[in-house]
């Protein structure tokens, strides 16, 4: 009776783990760091060499207005990592070093690492961090398993020479041979290899193309010889170098036989940097820093094999879906009671070919320091967008008396043309429900430490 029991119990096991396997994809959400919807080849004509990102796209789901969280990194990071608008989780500027308590990922936020390891992941981050120092703060304190990462920029001064947080001890690369990107990529091969049995979640979050603007010479000449710019030239070599290690991954996990259950998302923090020569991004308005569509659209694909048909969706997406897509798709478990509210919305109907029922309204601020909300925010609703304008990227001194701008995307898709006057009853409207979603997000920003 007793074998007969463990009998039935094994066979019960091994149904469930078979069972467990096949309903956990493993998960990579790759992130670039300032790279524009117009650096991938398949849009430029050509102009730089993506081939292993234009094949992605085209074996993906892929988001023609897709947005991140901010227009800027920390922000958009947190709220990738959160599915929560930036401001909620603490996180609302860029230097760490300079303004620690408004770059820290609050305590009391769950990460999608987190969420993971409580459903049974193997969870690892390699590359830029970037929400918060210390120890508390640290990625092996935010659901991370493995952590091989630079902290912040200082870390990371040249992609010569940089140095890596590799599960709590700093190593240092200054080899003749090293390189950031490629160095990167490597490790987040290791560690696929490594994972390779259990279900696992790997957040590659690449530097490539941020400043400093850097590769090797013999990458560059390409692009100079085909008569671009020295800093534009610099700029596609590194995303080039990106793109070889993604396509690598990519034909690892074909070679280990798991890309079929292996979910791919590929995105960008935000825009590109204008501190860097202008360079084509498919006519939008605005850089990095601004909350005008050249600042927060991004490339954004997603591929599982098998699972989700290739091709392009319109649907207004936002980081902060991210996290409810996840969710759903990898059966993790629902949050604890009293866990922090979502802002965003499971992708999965538009992933699998349906229709996606967005929020009615998607929105983004950002300043230097602590968040002054008549600068640089925005609000979309359908197709209009309201937005109240880009002041400057230092710390503003004052609230901004300019006034907002309305545009209709749909037929306006570059920003060119204000309609505000035409429209006051909108933009009244829209400005109210922008001034009652400041008003909430700052109270939850200033709400007690746990």
């Amino acid at each position: 009776m007793i074998r007969w029991i463990l009998l039935v119990g094994f066979i019960t096991s091994v149904v469930f783990a078979t069972g467990a396997e096949k309903n956990q994809p493993n998960v990579i959400l790759i992130l670039a760091d300032d790279m524009a919807v117009g650096d991938l080849s398949c849009f430029n004509k050509g102009s730089s060499r993506t081939p292993n990102l234009d094949r992605l796209k085209s074996e993906s789901v892929y988001f023609s207005q897709a947005y991140s969280g901010s227009s800027v990194c920390a922000p958009a990071r947190a709220s990738l990592l959160t599915g929560r608008y930036p401001h909620r989780t603490g996180v609302v500027t860029l230097n760490m070093e300079k303004y620690p308590e408004f770059t820290r990922l609050r305590l009391d936020e769950e990460t999608l690492a987190d969420r993971f390891r409580s459903g049974g992941y193997r969870t690892g981050i390699i590359g830029k961090w970037h929400l918060g120092l210390g120890e508390e703060y640290h990625p092996l304190r935010r659901g991370f398993d493995e952590v091989e990462v630079f902290l912040g920029h200082l870390m990371a001064q040249s992609y010569f020479a940089f140095q890596l947080d590799v599960n709590g001890t700093v190593e240092d690369f200054n080899k003749p041979n090293d390189y950031l990107t490629s160095e990167l990529s490597s490790r987040a091969i290791e560690f696929v290899r490594r994972n390779k049995g259990a279900p696992f979640f790997l957040h590659l979050a690449h530097y490539a193309p941020h400043r400093p603007i850097d590769a090797p010479a013999e990458r560059v000449k390409p692009y100079l010889d085909q008569g671009l710019s020295e800093e534009t030239a610099t700029v596609y070599a590194m995303i080039e170098i990106m793109d070889e290690g993604i396509g690598t991954l990519l034909e690892e996990l074909d070679e280990l036989g798991i890309a079929e259950n292996t979910i791919i998302l590929f995105a960008s923090d935000n825009g590109p940097d204008p501190l860097v020569e202008k360079r084509f991004n498919n006519g939008l308005r605005g850089a990095k820093y601004e909350v005008h569509e050249g600042g927060i659209r991004v490339p954004f694909m997603v591929r599982w094999d098998g699972r989700f048909s290739p091709g392009g969706s319109s649907a207004p997406i936002h980081f902060a879906d991210v996290f409810a897509t996840l969710v759903e798709l990898c059966g993790l478990p629902d949050a604890s009671e009293g866990g922090n509210k979502l802002d965003g919305v499971s992708l999965r109907s538009v992933l699998e070919g349906g229709e996606f029922d967005a929020p009615r309204h998607r929105f983004w601020q950002w300043n230097r320091w602590r968040p002054c909300y008549t600068h640089n925010a925005a609000i979309r609703e359908g197709d209009w967008k309201l937005v109240r304008p880009f002041v400057t990227k230092n710390m503003p001194k004052e609230p901004s008396r300019l006034p907002p701008a309305l545009f209709h995307l749909d037929s306006d898709p570059s920003e060119s043309n204000d309609v505000a006057a035409y429209h006051p009853d909108r933009v009244k409207r829209m400005n109210a429900v922008l001034r009652k979603w400041t008003d909430e997000i700052e109270k939850d920003r200033k709400r007690p430490s746990p």
